[in-house]
């Protein structure tokens, strides 16, 4: 044992922390291992309560050094370490095991309680809390339930059955009342191969061939770190130890046997089942008495959210406290760095409560028992993007735990024909839709699924009246038939935009194993099925779609072809009939929304599951690449509308959504203006338009082919969008001529008499641009965009230090430019600008269309008329008879009789004027753009 001279500052600038690396014996007999550990000592005067960090899979104790320091830092002592088979500690990988591993913590916590700087509950029994990710998550699960010691503690993206997450079957009827909830495997399920392979990979590199040759862990243990020379010399003397070795790496033989079995045959075995039920929280949360914060990822198809709800159910079953957290990212998608400090945060809290003494000034608020989850919304989940928005919604209860009431669910009407599903021989080709550390697949390659004509059947509602938001697994069920009585099918629920785009949540699926079903097609079984648990927000206008497949290349899949029927059972019927419709159950939550607390940042994740991100994300952009070189789809309308969003989102990394939704087309020969405040998504939209930034969903077309950088249809395209862009040192003639040369096109092409004849500088065009003013740049710059006569014009605040006659000039050259049939988009606060230039107009507000339509339609409804009465005598009458219809208020102003029309008819109006026989020489409506432009944006 020696104490690190090293100084170190808590996060909150506090004092100074000193550490301790020490060697662990633990065990006894051939099992004896040395851990390797690191204790951390705050500045205290009296004991303190103790934390143990346990690391995630793969990791060890400094993959949890940041947030020791970060506990530190706030008063604890905190005890990390590399469990047994990892970093520098000895020993084999027991997954968890009782024996071993959940043994090794009670070492450490007997190591506490010798320790004067911890503070003791009894003698032998510190005062102490458990926090880890994924792997050392069930190890605090595990620990709390063998050892009572354990006050308190904090699993994040952990499992609750290993049997379940590695051979799912989201097959079976539930009655638990709580969101999140699946069915757990029984008897079969369908192999995890991708995830088991990455698994088995990472411990078996670490101590096999990988430590012989220098790629493992500095200074592992044992003989797998012997020179290859040495290897190879003991290869001629046992044979079979070094095959164990290079097969097998740092698991317990047991383990590696299990994942032998599961890998050659893909079939859940008792044997398998024996070793992965020892290793799972499922079979003893009873036990637990330690208050639980319970943290799990929305895009984790490694343990998905039904782990964190099977969890809570075990252990809040016999009132032990617990508190459920979602957030956006798990091991397919790391949160950003405010979520992981919020998570740390939140962390921090529950052990602030649970092990702090009562009057302890440092103890902080009571963090409840409720649950939390990001705020839905419509995107996709995908690397780099934010679900929620950085706002959290908080629930007082979770629903169907301890008490509360159980989870309202919204019936969803879904409809569809029996249909086909064929099973390839040998499973390929299959679908891709999960990928380790990159779940979400379909979604970050731009919402395309990658499903196989004729290997899946899709169901599907009507657009929705409304926005739907599902928290939790929804449910549905279907009839199944297969000739040989068994099947493996994928069960998705898509996001259906009104451009037909798709969007998968979390990239997440449900396998389906069924076995004992009926052969004949005509005499279906009837099945329960429990699709994945997420978090999104169906927007209104988009569709649900059903669609249950049966290949999927993250799991292992039957051999023999075959031909399966599935559709949507009836509502009514007990069994095998099926229905051309049926109901989806849709799981919600009732809550406040709140913002994120700060820039925060969570705990541990795994070291190799980031680096798969990071993999991932490269295939993903290289996949993007490929997509974009293929020839795009071409709208047969395009020629007559030369734009048309379509259900166009643009989301940035922190979660802040610019444009949201937008839908609208401009046709040939129409001045459209884009208004809205600052801040309502115009710009952004014009940029999205242009190919300078991606939207993250929907589509843009442009004379009917998808716009995006470099598309060739941007060729038939002029624009000026945020500044000028002209070079100060050149005069204005050079910009105009080299910016057109670099187009590339013949230079007769360019029209560049009629672009200098709108730029109107005369003389001035030859001087230099640097002494220009910001109105002769201007008129220089819209000029450029009209070089070549493009079809389609897009100018972003064209009248900008322009003067009145310029701005005269102005609209006259724009009305006859698309009165020769081309189309022109203005974007402009002037509405007054906009009223005398534009024949339609789009209001924008808070990145969401308003109202579209032409700009007589916008004015023309509601706001006031001034009243000319033939006999002034007639103005009391008048008012009193106005004042009497609804939503209509009348007075005598400087201008005249005014009428205020709140929704009332001008029509109306008129009509009961002249019906009480007043005499009206004059009925003028006085509501411009800018009050219809108001009124609009205030209603948003």
């Amino acid at each position: 044992m020696s104490l690190g001279l090293l100084v170190l500052a808590s996060p909150a600038g506090a004092a100074e922390v000193g550490t301790e690396d020490i060697r662990v014996p633990s065990g006894s007999g051939p099992d004896a291992v040395e851990l390797d550990a690191t204790l951390y000592l705050p500045d205290n005067d009296e004991p303190a309560p103790a934390v143990v960090l346990a690391h995630g899979f793969g990791g060890s104790k400094r993959s949890v050094a940041d947030d020791a320091l970060d506990l530190v830092g706030r008063g604890y002592v905190v005890l990390t370490y590399s469990a047994r088979g990892f970093g520098k500690s000895s020993g084999r990988i027991g997954l968890n095991d009782p024996r071993y591993e959940v043994a090794d913590l009670s070492t450490l916590l007997d190591l506490l309680a010798e320790r004067d700087e911890v503070q003791l509950d009894g003698d032998g029994d510190p005062r102490v809390g458990v926090a880890g990710g994924s792997y050392g998550g069930a190890l605090a699960l595990l620990g709390a339930a063998y050892d009572e010691r354990i006050d308190a503690i904090a699993p994040q993206i952990t499992w609750h059955s290993l049997t379940t997450a590695l051979f799912p079957s989201y097959t079976g009827d539930l009655d638990t009342g709580t969101v999140a909830a699946v069915p757990p495997t029984v008897d079969d399920g369908v192999f995890k191969q991708l995830w088991a392979g990455l698994f088995f990979g990472i411990g078996s590199a670490a101590g096999g061939l990988l430590d012989a040759v220098g790629g493992g862990p500095s200074g592992a243990q044992g003989a797998a770190a012997a020179p290859p020379e040495e290897l190879l010399e003991r290869a001629a003397q046992n044979p079979e130890a070094v095959e164990q070795l290079l097969t097998c790496g740092r698991f317990r033989p047991e383990i590696c046997a299990a994942y032998q079995s599961a890998a050659s045959t893909g079939t859940l075995t008792p044997e398998v089942a024996a070793v992965l039920d020892r290793s799972s929280p499922a079979g003893v949360l009873d036990r637990i008495e330690a208050p639980t914060l319970l943290v799990q990822g929305t895009q984790d198809s490694l343990f998905g959210l039904g782990h964190a709800d099977a969890n809570a159910r075990g252990i809040a079953g016999d009132g032990t406290p617990v508190k459920v957290v979602w957030f956006a990212g798990g091991h397919d998608a790391p949160g950003t760095d405010r979520q992981q400090e919020d998570l740390r945060e939140q962390v921090a809290g529950w052990f602030d409560w649970h092990l702090r003494s009562a009057g302890d000034p440092t103890r902080g608020p009571d963090p409840g028992a409720g649950f939390e989850f990001p705020a839905p919304t419509g995107l996709g989940a995908t690397i780099g993007r934010v679900q929620g928005g950085g706002q959290t919604v908080v629930a007082e209860e979770y629903p169907g735990l301890g008490g509360a009431d159980p989870a309202e669910r919204q019936p969803v009407t879904l409809a569809g024909p029996v249909q086909p599903v064929v099973t390839p021989a040998g499973g390929t080709p299959a679908a891709l839709t999960t990928v380790p550390g990159l779940g979400a697949l379909t979604a970050a390659l731009g919402g395309t699924a990658a499903e196989i004509p004729g290997q899946f059947a899709a169901f599907e509602s009507e657009p929705l009246d409304t926005a739907v938001e599902v928290v939790g697994a929804s449910t549905v069920e279907l009839v199944v038939a297969s000739p040989t009585g068994s099947a493996t099918l994928f069960a998705k629920l898509y996001d259906v935009g009104p451009n037909g785009g798709t969007t998968l949540p979390g990239g997440l699926v449900a396998p389906l194993s069924f076995n004992g079903i009926s052969t004949d097609a005509t005499a279906p079984t009837r099945v329960s099925v429990t699709l994945p648990g997420i978090v999104h927000r169906f927007e209104a206008g988009h569709a649900m779609r059903l669609v249950v497949s049966s290949t999927d290349q993250a799991y292992a899949l039957p051999d023999e072809a075959a031909v399966y029927s599935v559709g949507l059972a009836s509502t009514e019927a007990v069994n095998g009939t099926a229905a051309g419709e049926t109901l989806l159950a849709v799981p919600q939550v009732d809550g406040r929304t709140e913002a994120a607390a700060g820039s925060l940042r969570w705990w541990a994740l795994l070291a190799a599951v980031v680096a798969l991100g990071l993999l991932g994300w490269a295939a993903a952009l290289l996949w993007g690449r490929h997509r974009r070189r293929q020839v795009s789809h071409v709208a047969p309308d395009g020629e007559d509308v030369p734009l048309r969003f379509d259900g166009v989102t643009k989301a940035y990394k922190d979660g802040f959504v610019a444009v949201r939704d937008l839908s609208f087309e401009v046709r040939r020969g129409q001045v459209l203006g884009l208004l809205g405040p600052n801040g309502a998504g115009k710009t952004t939209s014009l940029r999205m338009l242009m190919g300078l930034i991606r939207p993250t969903e929907g589509r843009i077309s442009v004379f009917g082919h998808a716009a995006g950088p470099g598309a060739p249809v941007l060729s038939r395209l002029g624009s000026f969008v945020e500044g000028t862009g002209l070079q100060p040192h050149l005069s204005g003639r050079d910009n105009l001529t080299l910016y057109w040369a670099a187009t590339g096109r013949p230079a007769e092409d360019a029209h560049m008499e009629e672009a200098i004849a709108v730029a109107g500088l005369g003389a001035a065009l030859d001087r230099p641009v640097r002494r220009y003013s910001q109105g002769m740049r201007q008129r220089v710059a819209i000029a450029q965009a009209m070089l070549g006569l493009p079809d389609l014009l897009v100018l972003d605040e064209p009248t900008n230090g322009l003067d009145p006659p310029q701005i005269h000039a102005m609209r006259e050259v724009l009305r006859n430019y698309a009165a020769t049939g081309r189309t022109v988009i203005v974007s402009s606060h002037l509405l007054s600008e906009i009223e005398q230039t534009c024949s339609h107009v789009v209001v924008m507000a808070k990145g969401q269309k308003i109202v579209q339509g032409t700009v007589e339609e916008i004015v023309g409804s509601g706001g006031s008329v001034l009243v000319g009465l033939a006999d002034d005598a007639d103005t009391a009458r008048a008012i009193g008879v106005l004042s009497a219809l609804p939503g209509v208020t009348a007075g005598v102003t400087d201008d005249g009789l005014v009428a205020e029309l709140d929704g009332a008819r001008r029509a109306d109006v008129l009509q009961a004027l002249v019906a009480a026989g007043i005499a009206v020489d004059q009925f003028t409506p006085r509501r411009r753009l800018e009050d219809a432009f108001l009124a609009l944006v205030g209603e948003s």
